[in-house]
Parts: structure tokens; C-alpha cells; sequence
């Protein structure tokens, strides 16, 4: 049987089980890999794959993981400490890298590494699930209605629905620190909540939201060149109440064995929303674009649940990529394949406010 094109990474993590389960359903075959062989094993007889065991310290270790393939999907996080060593691999080996972080720091990196991909003829896409497909396509749409937009604002919430596990030790790694915004071209850190606005995300769906690091600080820059740029997420009121005192605790909460017992907490879990949970929510987009004349544009769109939404938009874009539809170098979702890219995705509606009402 001919070997898989794409290794899936972290395959028996929450989310890359996700993506495994929907290419074997889509009769697609991946090379399913991680670190620990048990449960890459087990999976994989499930899901009739191959798989592979290997951690990522070893550059030649990975060099010859990556015979054979044309993409890696890169599932397992934080990829603040994974993703460097498999992009570097990628590029070593002429392989496509994508991933599925919101991490502005990942982004950042990959955009960094983008001439050297280029040179490789390969391309980088960190983002390709939830972070950053749907936002990264409001943002493409806002900035297409007003191409002189300098301020962009972009949020969204979910109806139903969790954390996984491995999202929850994402944020636990990172509790005591700060936010981040764009200003002036720059990504600036500021206090994690500083701003908070209400925000209509549906007609019946008005929720208090405040400002949060995500990945579109890094990557709407790139998509769409506006300098200015604001990302929030719905929060219960008590929420951002309590962060007003928080920076008083931030020390507190950056100490190791504060954050190890928080991580050791996730783990004891759910690993994250079940079938029926995720079958049931809904995600919500909201952006807002906005000119130094003072006209503005909005939009709003409902896409799947978050976890079903990464699976269907990396393997979407991992395909693109095995058929020669890519751009070398580093790459934004809507960067490199257009706004339009959220219709090739059921369940996906968009919609916009040309008169600049929320």
C-alpha cells in the first residue's frame, strides 16, 4: 500500500484525533505520529494508518521521518516549544509545514523562517484550524469592503462547547502574562483584558467581550496590512472584573509550581467536548474594519464548533497543498487562498454591515 503523503503529529492528542478520524472517514490515509508508540499504535489499527514514534530533539530523527512526505500537519502543542524543531525539519527537507497554534509567538517565528521556505519551496501556514481560518477571513472580507481601513477589531464566541486538554495547558503555560495588540505595525503587549466592549455576534447572541493574545494580532497583519489591530473573545462579566486585580497576582501565578499544579489539574480531565457537545455548538466570528475618515465596516459570521472546524480547515488546506495549490514561504490562510477559503466549508455563513453598525 503507498505510503501517506501528510504526517499528522500528535495524532492521539485531542485535536489530532480529530483530524485522524475525519481522514479516515473522508478515506484518506495519514502517517500518525507523536511521541509515545501505545496509543499511535492502538489508534492506528483503529483507523487502518501507519504510524511512527519519535520525539523532536533529534534533527536526524526527524530527517528521516520525513522521507517520503510532502506535508506535515503539526497537532501537537504548546508549539511554543514544538513547532520550531518541525518547521526547521520541513525546510531542511523540502516538506510543507502546517499546524494548528494561536500562538502569536509561532506566528511571528514562521514569518521569520519564510524566506529561507520560500528558498526550500516550501510553504509555512501555522493557523490552520479555528486559529486563525475563520477570523483570518473576516479580516481579508472587512479589508476587502474598505481597503483604507487602518483599524481592525475581531472577536468571537462560542455557543456550547469546552477546552481541550491540550488548549487548557496552552493557557495554564501562560497564566500570570500578558496580552497583545497591534499598534502601529508593532505588536505591543498590554494587560490581558485592558479593553472590553459588548458585542452583538448574533442577533439574539449579545455578549460582554474583552481583548485577549490571539493569533490574528500576528497573522491579519499580514493578511491584510492594516497596522492597528484588536482581538476579542466573549467573557462572563465576573471574568473581566477579576482581572482588574489580577495584575496584583501575576507574580503569584508565574511561578512554576503555580503553574504545575494547574497543568496537573487540566490533565486529571476530560480530555475535551465530547461528540455530542461539539455537535451541538456553534462558533461565532465578528470583525469590524475601520478608516481615518471615520467609515467602517462590520460582518459576522456562525461557523462549526471549534475542534470540528480545525479538523475540516487543516486537512482542507493540507490537501491544497499535496495537489501543488500553495504559495512558497511563510503563508496566512486567507493570505494565500483568499477570504473565499471558509466557503469550501459546510455549515459556514458570512455577513456584513456596509452602513458601520455593529
Amino acid at each position: 500500500m503507498q505510503q501517506p503523503q501528510i504526517l499528522l503529529y500528535g495524532a492521539y492528542g485531542y485535536t489530532g484525533e480529530l483530524i485522524a478520524r475525519k481522514a479516515a472517514k473522508d478515506g484518506q490515509r495519514l502517517l500518525l505520529c507523536g511521541r509515545r508508540g501505545a496509543p499511535l499504535e492502538k489508534l492506528a489499527a483503529e483507523l487502518g494508518m501507519p504510524w511512527k514514534a519519535f520525539g523532536l530533539e533529534e534533527p536526524s530523527v526527524l530527517d528521516d521521518a520525513l522521507e517520503g512526505i510532502s506535508a506535515v500537519l503539526h497537532a501537537a502543542g504548546p508549539f511554543s516549544h514544538t513547532a520550531a524543531p518541525m518547521m526547521e525539519a520541513c525546510i531542511r527537507n523540502g516538506v510543507h509545514y502546517l499546524d494548528i497554534t494561536g500562538e502569536i509567538a509561532v506566528f511571528e517565528q514562521a514569518a521569520k523562517l519564510g524566506p529561507r521556505a520560500a528558498k526550500a519551496g516550501i510553504m509555512l501556514m501555522p493557523g490552520t484550524g479555528f486559529d486563525v481560518v475563520p477570523t483570518d477571513c473576516m479580516a481579508a472580507l472587512l479589508k476587502e469592503k474598505l481597503p483604507a481601513a487602518e483599524e481592525l477589531s475581531l472577536a468571537f464566541a462560542t455557543r456550547g462547547g469546552r477546552y481541550s486538554r491540550g488548549t487548557a495547558l496552552t493557557m495554564a503555560e501562560n497564566l500570570g502574562g500578558k496580552s497583545a495588540i497591534r499598534k502601529n505595525g508593532k505588536i505591543t503587549a498590554v494587560p490581558l483584558g485592558h479593553k472590553s466592549r459588548k458585542i452583538a455576534f448574533a442577533p439574539d447572541f449579545d455578549r460582554l467581550a474583552m481583548t485577549i493574545p490571539w493569533g490574528d494580532v500576528s497573522t491579519a497583519y499580514y493578511t491584510t496590512g492594516i497596522p492597528n489591530i484588536e482581538v476579542y473573545t466573549a467573557v462572563h462579566p465576573k471574568t473581566h472584573s477579576r482581572l482588574k486585580y489580577q495584575k496584583y497576582f501575576n507574580w503569584f501565578l508565574r511561578l512554576p509550581v503555580v503553574r504545575k499544579r494547574a497543568q496537573d489539574k487540566i490533565r486529571r480531565g476530560a480530555a475535551g467536548p465530547s461528540p455530542e457537545e461539539r455537535e451541538a455548538a456553534r462558533s461565532y466570528i465578528w470583525g469590524e474594519a475601520r478608516a481615518a475618515s471615520g467609515q467602517k465596516v462590520s460582518g459576522r459570521a456562525v461557523v462549526p464548533e471549534g475542534y470540528t472546524l480545525t479538523a475540516a480547515t487543516s486537512l482542507l488546506i493540507a490537501g491544497k497543498a499535496l495537489t501543488g495549490d500553495f504559495k512558497a514561504g511563510f503563508q496566512t490562510p486567507a493570505g494565500c487562498y483568499g477570504p473565499q477559503l471558509m466557503s469550501e466549508v459546510p455549515g459556514a455563513v458570512y455577513e456584513f454591515d456596509l452602513t458601520g453598525n455593529e
